[in-house]
Formats: structure tokens, sequence, C-alpha cells
């Protein structure tokens, strides 16, 4: 018996008649049904060549099928052979329009049909259409399918429940809900994969609550939901965080005997993590038989997610294979609970281990990490990593730097990230405007605006944000209000709570409170507690006891554990001298058992973070910090230093001890650290959690002109950059 092992050189030479299309037991076919690597293909091939049977449509055909649809295939390999077809029949067109559709290179399937409508003397048939409307689908190119739509329509092929299928699927990629639906409500005899292609659209485009109700008209037309259902039931009720529904799902499951593979019980883990049920997951996870990646980083993700990151570095630790995904789980999920050091520590590792090559979303991640923290030179060693591996900057990399270089300290490099790159969506635009706005430069802010304009992006709700905190820190009040009337007629925006915030404090910082209280009784919202913060903010500024007073209450109604409204009431009695309010405010906090945010200061050298807390003797170098701290007060007071005692939270009668208490600010002791340990001919820059005091930003000013340094820092609120004794928020903030 002939098989493949024999050399294929030594088949017979068969006829070159074109006459074998009936022919279906070939000895060429059969070849072909045992073909199994390309090697031995590319020999049939040849011998098809020499023969001539490859010029025969139907032997073309299967020759090609083979090259396309074989577990070794090779789309390149395949074309070249499709090339050699002259007259390749319908299936050969249709085939080469269905490997690409399902290749990373969709858009030739469009082009394959197009070359197809007018070369063939074929018209598309109901298996052409499903195949090019995929394609039409993956490049979510809304006019070819629409085009396609009604070509199926003129070849009376609309009814096709497949190509209605296909159909929905698509213009769901595209976002049009409305054309999916009308396709759906069409379509006579709809089976499971129309319903499917309906709940898993709906459910991938946001719309959970129409996902689930047309899961439960499935159900009241008897259609029987599989597996594919259930996983985009589920999908909708993760993005509901249905905890309760999500239960009830996963029991409906098993009472209607659905088919649950591996694709099913991932998606009811991931529901389960994502609706922080972690015993559920916990208990499903040592249940399945099978896991895969997905599995193990789904599991990993929830962990460190809810903050149980030694569960979540247990399982990095023994999963089968440690893909960038999971480290990404775990560094994001340190990120997003605040927890950047350790989010940089795991980024290290992973630098040193080299197990996994991190990736677009490690470096967002990663990056987001050091702008929190402030580490500049941990970030500029992540730019230099994409620089080096010439990694493309798209616009989520484009705009985490920006980010990064802006809140930690270094505008300059982040203007120069900014202009280095030709594409900038509105997010990269967004982000340049709030690394200006933080530094005070609001007139750069505003430019920068206008050029935006100028190109055609469309301004959203973040970058109004910005922009009017750029006035706001500015003190740019008319084009602040500008900016704010413009939002909804203009741009059919409508101001939300953040915006109404912004405006509020930039008529505050101005001074103008009665114009800001005006502006909050005229809101179309209830003021939430961002307004009335802003207010209160405004009115320690200006030390309107009366007016702080009313925000504080109101704010506290809102949030009453909210121990920065106490401690801003309390700066205003202070400012004021009313140490009696103070110190019935402190006493009241303690009753209530809120404590005051202890103020702390942060401060990176040679990618090292030194974190200060306000009075902190636990550094080991505090000898010789506070060995600096009474060089630089005695120094402080022969040019004239007076400490600003109204900064005082309580009342110190000792004037010695009240200075004292000021001298044991955060900043000062990382400024002190800073002039010891950072190079002269680099700025000292320091990240501070709280608002900078009145004293201590008189000090840093009187610092940067007597020791000749540039200090640059970050509060809650804004960046300060002193120099010469000046600052670059001229008082102002």
């Amino acid at each position: 018996m002939e098989t493949l092992s024999t050399p294929l050189l030594s088949l017979p030479r068969y006829s070159t008649s074109l006459t074998v299309n009936n022919d279906h037991d070939h000895p060429v076919f059969l070849h072909l049904k045992r073909c199994t690597n390309s090697s031995q293909l590319k020999q049939i091939h040849a011998q098809m060549l020499r023969t001539g049977l490859l010029f025969d449509p139907y032997s073309g055909s299967k020759l090609f099928a083979a090259s396309a649809l074989s577990t070794f295939s090779s789309l390149d390999y395949a074309r070249k052979v499709f090339d050699q077809i002259p007259k390749p029949n319908l299936y050969t067109w249709n085939t080469l329009i269905r490997v690409y559709a399902s290749s990373p290179e969709p858009l030739q399937g469009i082009l394959i049909f197009l070359r197809m409508v007018h070369e063939s003397p074929y018209y598309p048939n109901k298996f052409t259409f499903p195949f090019v409307i995929k394609a039409a689908a993956e490049t979510f190119s809304l006019c070819v399918g629409q085009a396609l739509h009604g070509m199926a329509i003129k070849a009376s092929l609309g009814a096709d429940v497949f190509i209605s299928n296909s159909l929905i699927h698509f213009y769901m990629s595209c976002g049009d809900l409305d054309s999916a639906y009308r396709v759906f409500m069409m379509v006579g005899e709809k089976d499971v994969v129309s319903w499917n292609s309906m709940i898993t659209g709906l459910a991938q485009r946001g719309c959970a609550e129409k996902a689930l109700q047309m899961f439960q008209k499935m159900e009241e037309q008897n259609v029987k939901p599989n597996d594919v259902t259930m996983v985009g039931v589920l999908s909708a009720c993760t993005k509901k965080l249905d905890l309760e529904f999500g239960r009830w799902l996963h029991s409906y499951i098993e009472r209607n005997g659905i088919s649950v593979n591996l694709t099913l019980n991932n998606a009811i883990l991931d529901m389960y993590t994502k609706c922080r049920s972690l015993e559920d997951a916990k208990s499903l996870f040592d249940m399945m038989k099978e896991k895969d990646i997905v599995t193990w980083t789904t599991m990993l993700d929830g962990y460190a997610k809810l903050g149980a990151y030694e569960e979540a570095r247990q399982i990095l630790d023994t999963m089968p294979r440690q893909d960038i995904a999971a480290w990404n789980a775990l560094i994001s999920g340190y990120e997003q609970n605040g927890k950047s050091k350790e989010a940089l520590s795991v980024y290290h590792e992973l630098q040193q281990s080299k197990i996994a090559k991190p990736d677009e979303i490690t470096l967002v991640s990663t990056l987001s990490a050091c702008a929190q923290l402030g580490a500049l030179e941990v970030g500029d060693c992540i730019h230099a990593y994409i620089k080096e591996l010439g990694i493309k900057l798209n616009c989520h990399l484009t705009t985490s730097l920006i980010d990064m270089y802006s809140k930690c300290g270094d505008i300059k490099k982040a203007l120069e990230v900014f202009y280095s790159v030709e594409k900038r969506d509105v997010f990269v635009w967004s982000a340049m405007i709030a690394g200006l706005a933080m530094h005070g430069q609001g007139k750069a802010a505003i430019d920068l605006f206008s050029r935006m304009q100028e190109t055609m992006i469309r301004p959203n709700s973040v970058t109004f944000t910005n922009v009017l905190c750029a006035c706001s820190h500015a003190g740019l009040v008319k084009e602040g209000k500008t900016f704010f009337g413009m939002m909804e007629p203009v741009y059919g925006i409508a101001p939300e709570l953040q915006h109404y915030s912004c405006m509020v404090d930039m008529l505050g910082r101005a001074g103008l409170l009665e114009e800001a209280v005006e502006f909050i009784e005229k809101m179309p919202m209830p003021p939430s507690d961002s307004v009335w913060g802003a207010l209160l903010g405004a009115c320690q500024i200006h030390g309107n006891v009366e007016l702080a007073e009313r925000a504080c209450s109101r704010l506290l109604e809102l949030d009453p554990e909210n121990n920065g409204a106490y401690v801003l009431l309390s700066n205003v009695y202070a400012k004021s001298g009313k140490w009696e309010g103070v110190s019935r405010l402190r006493k009241h906090m303690r009753v209530i058992g809120l404590k005051k945010e202890q103020g702390g200061s942060r401060i990176e050298v040679n990618g090292v973070i030194h974190e200060f807390l306000a009075g902190d003797n636990c550094h080991p170098l505090s000898k010789e910090i506070y060995s600096k701290l009474d060089e630089i007060v005695v120094r402080l007071k022969s040019a004239g230093y007076v400490p600003n005692k109204s900064q005082l939270l309580q009342l110190i009668e000792e004037d010695d001890m009240q200075e004292h208490a000021l001298n044991l600010h955060s900043e000062k002791l990382a400024i002190a650290f800073g002039l010891l340990y950072v190079e002269a001919s680099q700025p000292i820059r320091i990240i501070k959690n709280l608002r900078v005091c009145g004293d201590c930003h008189s000090v840093a000013k009187l610092i940067s002109k007597l020791y000749n340094r540039e200090i640059i820092l970050r509060d809650r609120y804004r960046f300060h950059h002193f120099s010469g004794g000046h600052c670059s928020c001229k008082d102002y903030w």
C-alpha cells in the first residue's frame, strides 16, 4: 500500500488533461489527505505543477485548501499556491477570504473579495458573505460592512441566518448597536448564535442591563443557552458587579447541564474576583481540574486588587508558567492600591529575573507608580529602557511618560516627550495640559489647549477639568469663566461636579468668596463634598472664619469622617488667633476617633526613595539631618527670617516650642537631607502629601537663595519651583 513515506517523486506522471473534477479518488488527493507536514505538501505541490494537475480548478482548490486550512498551514505559502491557480473556483476564493479574515491581516480578506468580484466569473454566495463580513468586523470598517449588507440583500441572501449572525457581530464590533438590533429582529428563525451575538455584543459594549434583558427574552423564547451564551451573560453580570446574580448564574449552569469548559470556568472565576468574593473564587479555583494561564492570572489579579498580596504572591510563585500578564497583575494591584514602592520592587524583580519581558501594560503601571512616588530616576530608567528596545511610543505610553515626568517635577522632559511624538490623542493633550497646570504655567496650558483645537482633536471632560485647574492655579478667572461657559454650547460636554469644584476653587483663590457662594447656590445639582471643600480651602487662604464654619458644616454633613475638613477649619482659626476654636476642634476629633493625616515628604536620591514624617527621627541619618536643620535655622534667622506661628494647629505658649514644632515639618527635614546628599548641580525634588504650609513655603524660598539651590516641591495640589528666593506660584497657591 502506498504511503506518504514513499518518495513522492516516484508517483506516476498523471495526464495533463483537465478533466478530473469528478474524479474524487484521484491518487494525488489521497496523498493530500495523508499529508502531515509542509515538506510533504510541497512535494505534492511540485508533482502537481510538473503534471499540470494544478491548473485544473478543482485539483487546485484541493491543494490550496490543504495549504490554507491544515494544522501546519502557512498563509504566505497558501497565497503563493493561490496565485499559481489560473482560474480559482468559488470555493478557493471563499477559502482565501476566510483565512485572511481570521489572520492578523483581515484587510487583505476585503481586498481579495474585491478582486473576486471584479476578476472572477463568480458572484459571492452564502458562504462568501460571512467570511468577508468577519474581515470587515475585524477592521471596524463600518462603510464596507454596510455595503456588504446591501450586496447580500440584493443577492436575496439577507434572510440567511449565517449571514445575519455575521452582520450582528459586525455591527456590534463597530459600535452600531441599533443596526445590530434591526438585523437581529429581521432574522426569522433565530438560532443560539443569533442570541449569543446580541448578548455578547451588548456586554462588550457596556450595555450590561440590555444584555441581561436579552438573555431573559432568549429564555422566554425557549432557546436553550450554551456555554458561549453563559460567558456573555457572566460578562454582563461582572460589569454590573452583581455577586448575588452571579452566584445564581453559576447554579443555573449546573442545573441546566450546560457544558462547562475552561473558557466558561474562567468567566465564572473572573466574575467572582471582580465582584470581590475571593472565597467563591478560591473554591472554584481549587475545584477546577483544568487550568490555563488565564485561570492563574485571574486568581492572582483578584487577590492583588483586593490587597491580599501574600496570596497573590503565592499564586505567582506556584503557577506553572509566569508570563508577563501575571507579573502585570501583581504590579497593577500594588499600584492601584497606593503601594507604589512595592509595585516598583516587583518591577525590579521582574527585570532582574528575566523570566518574562515587560510589555506596554507593565511599563504603564510602573510609570504610574513612579508618578505617585516622585521616583524620577526610576522613571528615567524606564524611559531609557523603552528607547533601548526601540519600543514605539503609542498614545498610552506617551500619556504615562508625560504624567510621570510632570508629577516627578520635570516639566521640561514632559514637554520633550510631548513634542517628540507625531500621534497625539485627546489623552496625550490632556496629560500635557494637566502637567502645565500643576506646575502653575496657566497661560502655557491655555495656549496648548488652543493648539489642540487647531489640530481638530475634540476635548473631553478631563481636558476641561485640567484647563480649569490651570486657570485656578494661575489666577486666570476671566479665562476660566470663558472656558466653563463654552463647555456645553460649543462642545456638548455638560459640566460635572469636578468642573464646578474647579470653578469654586478658582473664584475662591482669587478672593471672590461671595461670587463663589452665589455660584454654588446656582448649581443645577446638589454641591458635592469637593465643592464645599474647595470653598473651605479658599476661606483658609483668605481667613474668612464665618464662611469657613458654614462650608465645613456642609462638608461634614456629606462626609462626617473627613478629617481634612477639621484641619482646614483649624487652620482658619489658627490664622485668626482663635485658639479656643482650634482646641475645641481637636478635642472633638479625639472624641469621635478622627486623626489629622500626618504630614509626610519623600525625596529620591540615587534611585532610592527616602521618606520623612513630621517630627521623624527614624531615619538612619537623623543625627546628620537635624544637625543640618540647626545650621539652616541659624542662617535663616541671620537673614531676617521670622517663623510664621499662625501655621500651628494648636496653642503652644512657649515661643521656643512653637518654633521647634514648625521646624519638625516633614518638608524641612527632606530639604535638609537634600542639601546634604543631592548633588549641588541637581534640583532638590520633594513630594509632600499635604498642602505646604505658609512657613515652610517662606523657608523654602529663603533656602533657595541662601544656599543657591533649586527646590522643586509637589504638595497635594500643585508644584512649587523655588529658586533665588522666589517661587513659581508667586505666593498664589
